[in-house]
């Protein structure tokens, strides 16, 4: 997923993880929202496919999503602050986890546990309150439970850290037998009492070298101070929000998993599958709109969804539609293994008004005619026997008209006979009342409940389907 250099650390801690990406950087040129997005996206389906090898007799009940943000820690200094920060936080979350969970397992209710810990903190001034908590939680602890918190695994008391770091390995050996060795970068794993000192920092060349020195010990951070380094872009109040979301390299992992040409209908209908559980998942999310491997999603305009801060839009979003994703790869090719996971980047857009949303809906339709009418022409070409270049070639300049003929003189083929979910693409919304729906279509047989959401192929372009559906985006 990441370039080997791109990220130079990671540190996990609790529930946080943190991913360092070195100062000279450009990943995905330096964008934020595609850099936190894919990160959130590729953790999400990597939490998914390792699930079963950490809990093989466990169902993942859900898939899960994570939010993300970017901090830009401009000098070292800084960097040492947000990870001391990070990890007495971890300290702290662990040590207040384990008394909670304790008392409540030793009969407490949870009120009852919650008023004991808070107890703790009520007779102390500001500078002692933090040291006097730690003493009386471990006292707690191991008086009342004979546990010795410092005994307890690094892995919770002090998180993890990974990083890459030169080792020397056997790459073959020589005629005579003796191995040949060279130095390759080689990811570590280790649970350090203090990430931030400068003992810990300044042993590790990979650390310093990509990431600079620490030239001081720090005691305890100030949060605020690191937080003032934090991006955070705020989404315009009263617009209607966008959130695209794009398959990254997705023709590699269309040719991995040997999609059919030129278009692959169980992959659609899983991207679409993905889709419905977003809506399902956000109630601010109104309708979206999905071709080939992108997605888009409108929020409602008076949305508040995460205070609308856009990292935390975008990162959800992007990282539950990736882990569904995963989790329902199998309904779709129970046949074909996933060889390995795939990640989406995501942004968000305003649109101020229901006419330049509906144009950016629109402009998104046209453009999966356009790609799919050529895409059937290239593919066509291509099975007949010509190279993918002469297949470019062949099209160029070639306007609707002829790419129809084409189809129809050279191989049968009648383009608006097509599958709709092919021509049209696929828009997923909630039904405001009880409706039909037959093969992705609103109509037929088969009775949908109001408030359910669905998948329909249909013109979005025209006013009758936004006059059909007026609660959609509330259209007049």
């Amino acid at each position: 997923f990441l370039h080997p250099h791109s990220i130079a650390f990671k540190c996990f801690l609790c529930l946080f993880r943190s991913f360092v990406f070195k100062k000279t950087s450009r990943f995905y040129q330096r964008r934020s929202s595609k850099i936190l997005s894919l990160v959130a996206s590729f953790f999400a389906a990597a939490y998914v496919t390792k699930w079963k090898e950490f809990f093989p007799q466990r169902k993942l009940e859900y898939a899960p999503s994570f939010t993300s943000k970017v901090v830009t820690c401009a000098t070292p200094e800084v960097l040492q602050v947000y990870l001391a920060w990070r990890q007495q936080n971890c300290h702290a979350k662990n040590q207040y986890e384990t008394c909670f969970w304790m008392l409540v397992k030793s009969g407490k209710t949870i009120s009852e546990t919650q008023e004991v810990l808070k107890v703790c903190c009520c007779c102390f001034s500001v500078t002692d309150i933090n040291d006097t908590q730690k003493q009386q939680k471990n006292e707690l602890l191991f008086q009342k439970f004979g546990i010795n918190y410092k005994t307890l695994p690094e892995l919770f008391r002090q998180g993890s850290c990974l990083f890459k770091t030169k080792v020397e390995e056997t790459v073959k050996h020589d005629e005579n037998g003796n191995p040949v060795k060279r130095l390759r970068r080689k990811a570590v794993l280790v649970h350090s009492e203090n990430i931030a000192a400068r003992s810990f920092w300044n042993e590790h060349p990979s650390l310093y070298n990509d990431l600079g020195y620490f030239t001081k010990d720090i005691g305890r951070s100030e949060p605020d101070f690191v937080r003032s380094f934090q991006f955070e872009n705020k989404l315009l109040p009263l617009t209607w929000v966008v959130v695209r979301i794009d398959g990254c390299h997705f023709h590699r992992f269309s040719d991995v998993h040997e999609f059919e040409k030129p278009n692959d209908e169980k992959a659609l209908k899983l991207m679409n599958s993905c889709a419905v559980a977003v809506l399902e998942e956000f109630e601010d999310i109104q309708f979206a709109y999905g071709v080939s491997d992108e997605y888009s999603f409108v929020l409602k305009k008076e949305s508040e969804l995460y205070k609308r801060q856009s990292s935390k839009i975008v990162s959800p979003i992007a990282s539950l539609f990736t882990s569904t994703y995963v989790t329902k790869w199998g309904e779709f090719f129970p046949q074909k293994v996933l060889k390995y996971p795939p990640s989406f980047d995501g942004r968000a857009v305003c649109y101020p008004t229901y006419k330049i949303l509906l144009d950016y809906l629109a402009w998104r339709q046209v453009d999966c005619h356009i790609n799919n009418q050529y895409n059937t022409c290239f593919w066509m070409l291509v099975k007949s026997g010509k190279t993918k270049t002469q297949s470019q070639d062949y099209l160029k300049g070639t306007q609707a008209r002829e790419k129809n003929e084409l189809l129809s003189n050279q191989f049968g083929i009648e383009y608006n006979s097509l599958p709709l979910i092919f021509r049209m693409g696929s828009s997923v919304f909630r039904l405001k009342e009880s409706a039909a729906v037959e093969n992705g279509v609103v109509s037929g047989k088969k009775l949908r409940l109001e408030g359910e959401v669905v998948v329909d192929h249909c013109n979005i372009i025209e006013r009758c389907f936004w006059e059909e559906h007026p609660h959609i985006l509330s259209y007049s």
